[in-house]
């Protein structure tokens, strides 16, 4: 029967994907990570005290999130049970949890819960992590290509650490590949194969940090080899890379992040860089609407007066974008991105009206001056109200010499770049006649 077992594993391992095949079976063999895995680093600590925490892994695909909670189970000598929250209803995590009661009665060790793509459980599901979680029944070790912070439920969160997981360099993932050429038991060391510099140059930086992906073009481009003896050189590599899917969640860290790099790249009039962010949005499937809210929202938020043609723009552009749809509409996007990233800035209007709003909410109410208020109704004479307005247009410069505001303060402070260093001039001659009031 052992025999049979044992047969039956090699098979099912030699159908495995080299991915999976080359998963490192000891935190030495674990590539990357440094900063949360070298010496002296919380994780590490953690790990060779054996004492770990219930913890979050966060991190893109192919950083290897699933390998290191396989291996801190290892080097922890903790018994270990996965679960993917895809696959996974609350039926199936009880039983996971009664499995780690059982555990703890009988050894007196705590046991390790895995849950890959943790995100994707909901709300009830997660709460009923939080009873066993709390009372130290089962460390858990949860795994997601999301931010945890937008998906992952805010007890569980104060009750876990967190650990950003990075991309790979090009330097790891070469490494990982070679270990996979020379590897003769669990690699493609028994074929002999000869990879050129360039093709592993090629395969590192194309796969973009995701080592599953490297690990799929190498054994693609071995094994679909003519040559004997195996060569693969840059041709056949760049042909055995599958074009990168861009993992996109429209609620999902990615989303806020490729936004933000955006309108950064706008307001630091790195046009490059803004088109770059626009692409990569484009490309991963963001909704048209939101990028054309969010250059709306910028014209007035960090062009503003500098150019008030700003705002003229991005509305157009984010009614032409509705009008036409994509492909095209890209055209659009591309133009007023442009022509934002390259526009005078100036935040006076934003910083201008949150000084009047915090005002507002902190400050005593002013009352409205009696020559200001509604003067239309009958009996508003009687009450003083509007006698002493001074119409404007009477003026010969079309400006009235009278208090708009009964208390000085002043919230607009205008920037001397772009058409706001006019109004900036505007300002000063405006502010000198309206003081001449009495």
């Amino acid at each position: 029967m052992d025999l049979f077992a044992h047969v039956e594993k090699e098979n099912q391992q030699k159908t495995q994907p080299l991915a999976a095949r080359m998963r490192p079976g000891t935190l030495a063999e674990f590539v990357g990570q440094g900063h949360i895995l070298a010496q002296g680093k919380l994780l590490r600590r953690l790990i060779d005290a054996k004492r770990l925490q219930s913890i979050l892994l966060f991190g893109p695909p192919g950083t290897g999130k699933t390998t290191l909670a396989f291996l801190l189970a290892k080097e922890t000598n903790g018994k270990f049970k996965q679960l993917n929250a895809v696959t996974s209803g609350i039926k199936e995590l009880r039983e996971a949890l009664e499995w780690a009661k059982d555990e703890v009665s009988v050894t007196g060790i705590r046991p390790i819960l895995f849950i890959d793509e943790i995100h994707r459980f909901n709300k009830t599901q997660q709460d009923a992590l939080l009873p066993d979680v709390e009372q130290g029944i089962v460390t858990l070790v949860g795994a997601t290509t999301s931010n945890p912070f937008f998906s992952v439920n805010g007890a569980l969160l104060s009750r876990s650490q967190i650990f950003e997981l990075e991309l790979l360099t090009e330097s790891d993932i070469r490494s990982i590949l070679l270990r996979a050429l020379a590897d003769k038991t669990r690699g493609l060391g028994i074929y002999s194969a000869t990879v050129t510099d360039a093709a592993l140059d090629f395969c590192a930086k194309m796969a973009e940090g995701d080592a599953r992906r490297a690990l799929g073009a190498l054994e693609l481009a071995v094994l679909s080899s003519p040559n004997r003896p195996i060569k693969v050189d840059v041709d056949d590599m760049k042909e055995s890379m599958q074009k990168k899917v861009l993992q996109f969640d429209p609620t999902g860290q990615q989303h806020y992040d490729i936004a933000s790099a955006l309108i950064k790249s706008i307001r630091g009039s790195d046009v490059d860089a803004a088109l770059y962010w626009l692409a990569r949005a484009l490309e991963s499937g963001e909704d048209i609407r939101f990028i054309c809210r969010r250059l709306v929202i910028f014209a007035s938020e960090d062009v503003g007066n500098a150019d008030p043609q700003s705002l003229s723009i991005a509305v157009a552009a984010m009614q032409a974008c509705e009008f036409i749809g994509l492909p095209e509409c890209q055209l659009t996007l591309s133009q007023a991105t442009i022509y934002l990233a390259l526009a005078p800035k100036s935040n006076s209007a934003t910083t201008a009206i949150a000084n009047a709003r915090r005002d507002v909410r902190e400050g005593t109410v002013i009352p409205v001056p009696r020559h200001l208020r509604d003067g239309h109704y009958p009996g508003a004479a009687k009450l003083g109200n509007a006698i002493s307005y001074q119409y404007s247009h009477d003026s010969e410069d079309g400006i009235a010499a009278q208090d708009y505001l009964g208390v000085d303060r002043t919230y607009y402070t205008p920037v001397h770049r772009g058409f706001e260093t006019e109004l900036a001039n505007r300002l000063e001659a405006i502010k000198a006649k309206l003081n001449q009031h009495d």
